[in-house]
């Protein structure tokens, strides 16, 4: 299974602590994630984690564009919503390939641990990569 992880500044320390709890399980797939969060959970994890750019910089977009190329199996995206950030579009569109093609994706620290401990998540596992439920991508609606 891949998953895709990403934390506004204000919400980095929940998601390094969740992925440090979660460790044995997250150890068993491919984990990308922006720039800074990825440096962050991998430090504290030892996992390996496949960085991408910096949310800001074209991170979100990379992770939206690999759910629509049916690459990103959940998305674990812990947003702030406090705080406005110059790439809000960025985010909206993320939030919105995810709920397009029906990527389970928590964004807090509770839906997390429900998604990462659900009967389903082994389910979600072994049928990585199918993407057949997803919309084709020459589909006008």
């Amino acid at each position: 299974m891949v998953l895709a992880m990403i934390a506004h500044d204000a919400k980095k320390q929940d998601l390094v602590e969740w992925a440090e709890f979660n460790r044995q399980t997250l150890a068993q797939h491919t984990i990308y994630a922006t720039g800074t969060t990825g440096e962050l959970v991998g430090a504290a994890t030892g996992l390996e984690v496949i960085r991408l750019k910096s949310g800001p910089l074209g991170g979100d977009q990379q992770i939206g564009a690999m759910i629509a190329e049916g690459r990103i199996d959940v998305l674990v995206f812990f947003w702030d919503p406090m705080d406005t950030h110059p790439h809000d579009p960025d985010v909206k569109a993320l939030l919105r390939m995810s709920v397009l093609y029906d990527v389970p994706t928590a964004c807090n620290k509770r839906t997390a641990d429900f998604l990462i401990s659900s009967q389903l998540w082994s389910q979600l596992a072994v049928n990585s990569g199918k993407t057949s439920s997803n919309p084709s991508p020459n589909t006008s609606e």
